[in-house]
């Protein structure tokens, strides 16, 4: 009987990851078709999933880091500054597509009274001082409140004086990243049941009745994001590995943006990119910095929403804007994105500060967080799932194209 359970376990944890979420997916609209009270129930699920994800990334983050520093050989390639100027390019390609298209279809907003507790950054000069800030904290403390930025400083300069250390001591670290990846491996397989839970909670709780007052607003949120993922970031990948993008595209969308779109998390999605790009036998000194700085600074969603959403509050207000300013627009959102994590309320909140170049009022330019708010179902979960499968499609990309330059010297 025993042997039966543990063949028919083991057969369930080699099964299809993807396949296993779409089941976990209907399951969850189903449930929550049939029963609102039963649906609100096993959300809890879904809640002991994203964090569970999010209590482990820090620490693979972090274990991660620092072995693949401490065992770095003298020469060897990282491959990290290709990977970051793809990150940079992305999110400000976002912006220019966000301000295009706004300007092609522009929206205009009813502005409601919104909540006006939470405080934005008063400008660009506070966004950075945050991320500064972030880059010091005390480590114990960067690991709980799962800091990423200070995660990777304290992981490379660890990482750097662990080189100097005996070659037991580097043992050790890397017995201690195998360690956290296997618990990782077993967290991820969670994931169906878990997004089961997400799914008919979020629809039992709120619907997407509230969601259609904004339609127009909505269609060209997630048409800009959409364009993002299968038209200019293929071209990207394109111009690094020379052959057809898509495959390597639509691997990243499926395998790492159906579990962002439902965690809404870039951080409970890292160990999910960690695992994909072992698959994809990618250099683990490589994505094992990528991935984390990715969750940080590739922004692709979140440069879209802020521009979207500030550009229908200029339409709104019947401002007129030119070429260099919406270039300076465009600039000014791909930097708020990338500091979109250092900031609580992420990309939302920094709305007001893309509207201060337009000198639109505070309490206004917060009526248009509280829509952004009320769109967020469904806008955060398509600027996340944008967000984080871009950050492994780049570093596939960029290793991928290293790896074949390797192979056709040799």
């Amino acid at each position: 009987m025993q042997k039966t359970f543990s063949a028919r376990l083991g057969t369930l944890l080699a099964g299809s990851l993807v396949k296993q979420i779409l089941i976990g997916l209907i399951a969850g609209v189903a449930l929550a078709w049939i029963s609102h009270d039963a649906a609100l129930a096993v959300g809890l699920l879904g809640e002991l999933f994203v964090s569970a994800l999010k209590a482990v990334a820090p620490l693979l983050v972090l274990m991660l880091v620092i072995a693949s520093i401490a065992n770095h050989q003298q020469g060897q390639k990282s491959n990290i500054r290709p990977i970051i100027m793809l990150y940079l390019l992305s999110t400000f390609f976002a912006a220019v597509v966000a301000v295009v298209f706004s300007h092609l279809v522009p929206q205009t907003l009813t502005l409601a009274a919104g909540t006006t507790e939470i405080v934005p950054p008063s400008g660009i000069t506070e966004v950075l001082h945050g991320l500064l800030m972030s880059m010091v904290a005390n480590p114990i403390t960067a690991l709980m409140q799962a800091n990423y930025i200070g995660i990777l400083v304290w992981a490379i300069g660890l990482g750097l004086a662990f080189r100097h250390s005996s070659d037991s001591t580097r043992a050790l670290l890397n017995d201690a990243s195998h360690a956290v990846t296997w618990l990782v491996r077993y967290v991820i397989r969670c994931a169906p049941v878990g997004i089961f839970g997400l799914v008919a909670s979020i629809l039992a709780s709120t619907g997407f009745g509230a969601l259609w007052q904004y339609a127009h607003l909505l269609a060209l949120l997630i048409g800009c994001m959409l364009l993002m993922a299968l038209v200019v970031n293929p071209m990207l990948v394109f111009s690094k590995i020379r052959r057809n993008p898509y495959p390597l595209v639509f691997t990243c969308l499926r395998e790492s943006g159906v579990t962002a779109f439902f965690t809404r998390s870039s951080a409970a999605n890292i160990p999910v990119n960690m695992a994909l790009a072992k698959r994809l036998d990618l250099d683990e000194d490589t994505y094992s910095v990528s991935i984390p700085l990715g969750a940080t600074i590739s922004m692709a969603g979140a440069s879209i929403t802020i521009t979207v959403l500030t550009l229908a509050a200029v339409h709104t207000l019947g401002i007129s804007i030119d070429v260099p300013t919406a270039i300076l627009l465009s600039l000014v959102a791909s930097l708020c994105a990338c500091g979109a994590s250092g900031v609580a309320g992420g990309s939302l909140l920094l709305i007001p500060v893309a509207c201060n170049m337009f000198g639109i009022p505070n309490d206004l330019a917060m009526q248009v967080v509280a829509v952004g708010f009320i769109i967020g179902v469904l806008q955060d979960s398509a600027e996340t799932a944008l967000n984080s499968s871009t950050d492994i499609l780049f570093t596939a990309a960029v290793c991928q194209a290293e790896a074949e330059r390797e192979a056709s010297r040799a």
